[in-house]
């Protein structure tokens, strides 16, 4: 008997009112982003400007407010291909183990003589001791600094490689802790950058490596790459460095350890500091922009409790020496230790305006990258061509819309219009989806919404051609409708379920753009079968339930 259980109605109509509430926000795109930006901006700041209060109350609360994130292409934005300098690890590693090592070879001192760092390549540290034929015994208290690795491809091997030769002792990192250093630092530069990005609020960036030693990052909504370099390119590297000297020479000649750096706000002026930093940037645990005694524009900082001892100790022990506060190899500060600074915070003051206060509060509370960014690619696309790609997909899609309609109603008749209204539900679905799952829709992904426009009435032909044989020898129009549903399901299921496993393998093994496309076709597929099969059946049904023809044609 051809008939659909009532909780099954109620289901199917269910679905698709709560499809279309959620693709509903789609069609005021600005509106609800708007709302959007302004809630989250009330969230961040705990302010409510009239703007953001405007804003939020162009879209009821109690709507969707989910959106369907436009990718880079249909956006425009920014596009980098960063090349992280993992060398300048290794160089962070040796000199950060100097003073360690240091300490316990002068232990020793009347054993292996005395000793003086020389010298070496980056990376490589080498230190010559007075008693050559004793270097058996500095070798062995070199390796006490040496840790097993625990990765798979380095286990049973140690951190450091250590060799010595004549007077010269020779301690770099081994082969296995580079691979491992390597892929930390490619997964801690990605995190940090991803942070960076986040804090200004932008919408679904892709951050993602590729090969060895290389950053994707496409920013949507961005005003172009230069602001986006301005935003993650620098290292936002700060240190607080004992200060030697200052001098007006940048050439000047300096001892082994230290390092010649320019003041960011007194030009001619450059500082000798010891390069091994007393305290580091990865020892803030905030930064906030804020205003000096005199009203200026400037940062406040708060160390961790290992940065705050450190800090404490070195201030208790030089009060009334400088100290410089180094931003990106730039001394943005010297001022003169008054008095020990124990309480773990801090501020950063100069000749800096708000917004500029404002964008390194962002840079260093989001943490500093390991090692430099060299860009080797750069892009920058803008509003209109992202905006051309959209009006070019919805004229495709309209097309392929009314197309397809056209030719269901002209060979299918009553059953056509059916299958049309199906397909505008479909399509609602799709967007409701993708709004709920929060995914970025990319010109590849309008491409999979198109191909779905056009298979989405395959299923809808199967079970029309297979009603119209019905018909030639079923007991009546109610038999031969149910039949044909019947008899075309499974052929229907075989053939989406192909093309799903298609484009999950799309999905998990494509890039970007690639992704795209998967994600719309694989919904598609799932919502084109769900109003194939339910969706058409319950208005056909509700259709002959009201009219009770004694004839039907297909």
């Amino acid at each position: 008997m051809l008939q659909i259980d009532r909780w099954k109605r109620i289901l199917i109509i269910g679905i698709c009112v709560l499809g279309l509430a959620y693709a509903m926000p789609n069609l005021f795109y600005k509106r609800v982003e708007a709302h959007n930006d302004a809630i989250a901006s009330i969230e961040k700041t705990g302010v409510t400007t009239p703007e953001d209060e405007a804003a939020r109350a162009g879209w009821p609360n109690w709507l969707p407010n989910g959106l369907v994130n436009l990718g880079l292409d249909l956006r425009g934005g920014a596009h980098l291909l960063a090349e992280v300098q993992v060398g300048d690890v290794y160089k962070s590693r040796m000199d950060a183990l100097w003073p360690e090592l240091r300490r316990a070879l002068a232990e020793e001192r009347a054993t292996i003589g005395a000793i003086r760092r020389v010298n070496a390549p980056e990376g490589t540290l080498k230190i010559e001791i007075g008693t050559p034929d004793q270097m058996a015994r500095a070798v062995e208290i070199a390796r006490g600094f040496s840790d097993p690795i625990t990765t798979l491809s380095g286990a049973g091997q140690s951190s450091l490689a250590i060799s010595g030769q004549g007077s010269t002792l020779t301690v770099q990192l081994s082969d296995a802790e580079k691979s491992a250093t390597d892929d930390r630092t490619i997964q801690q530069s990605l995190e940090i950058i991803r942070r960076r990005v986040d804090e200004v609020g932008t919408r679904e960036p892709t951050i993602m490596r590729q090969g060895s030693d290389r950053i994707l990052i496409q920013v949507p909504g961005i005003g172009s790459a230069e602001e986006l370099k301005a935003l993650i390119g620098t290292t936002a590297k700060l240190t607080f460095n004992s200060v030697v000297g200052t001098g007006s020479d940048p050439d000047a000649r300096v001892g082994v350890g230290q390092v010649v750096l320019p003041s960011v706000d007194q030009d001619g002026v450059y500082y000798t500091i010891e390069e091994t930093p007393v305290v580091t940037g990865e020892e803030l645990t905030d930064a906030l922009p804020s205003s000096d005694q005199n009203g200026l524009p400037s940062v406040d900082f708060r160390f961790n409790p290992s940065g705050a001892r450190k800090f404490g100790a070195y201030t208790s022990a030089n009060v009334g020496q400088p100290f410089a506060i180094v931003l990106d190899d730039e001394v943005i500060s010297a001022p003169v230790i008054r008095q020990a600074i124990t309480t773990g915070s801090g501020q950063i003051s100069g000749s800096m305006d708000y917004e500029e206060a404002n964008r390194l509060a962002v840079l260093l509370r989001a943490g500093a990258l390991p090692a430099e960014l060299t860009f080797l690619e750069e892009r920058t696309i803008g509003p209109e061509l992202g905006q051309d790609s959209v009006d070019a997909g919805k004229l495709a899609s309209m097309v392929g819309f009314v197309a397809v309609i056209v030719l269901m109603v002209l060979s299918y008749g009553m059953f056509g219009v059916f299958a049309s209204v199906a397909l505008a539900v479909n399509m609602a679905l799709i967007f409701g989806v993708l709004s709920i799952i929060g995914a970025t829709l990319t010109l590849p992904g309008i491409a999979g919404i198109v191909l779905t426009i056009g298979m989405a009435v395959d299923a809808n032909v199967l079970v029309f051609e297979r009603i119209r044989e019905e018909l030639k020898t079923a007991r009546g129009p109610a038999r031969a409708i149910e039949l044909g549903y019947e008899r075309a399901m499974s052929a229907i299921v075989d053939a989406n379920i192909t093309t799903l496993i298609i484009a999950a393998i799309l999905f998990v093994l494509g890039s970007g753009p690639v992704k795209g496309f998967a994600v719309t076709l694989s919904i598609g597929i799932v919502t084109s079968v769900f109003t194939a099969l339910w969706v058409t059946r319950l208005i056909t049904i509700t259709w002959f339930e009201r009219a009770r023809p004694r004839k039907i044609e297909v």
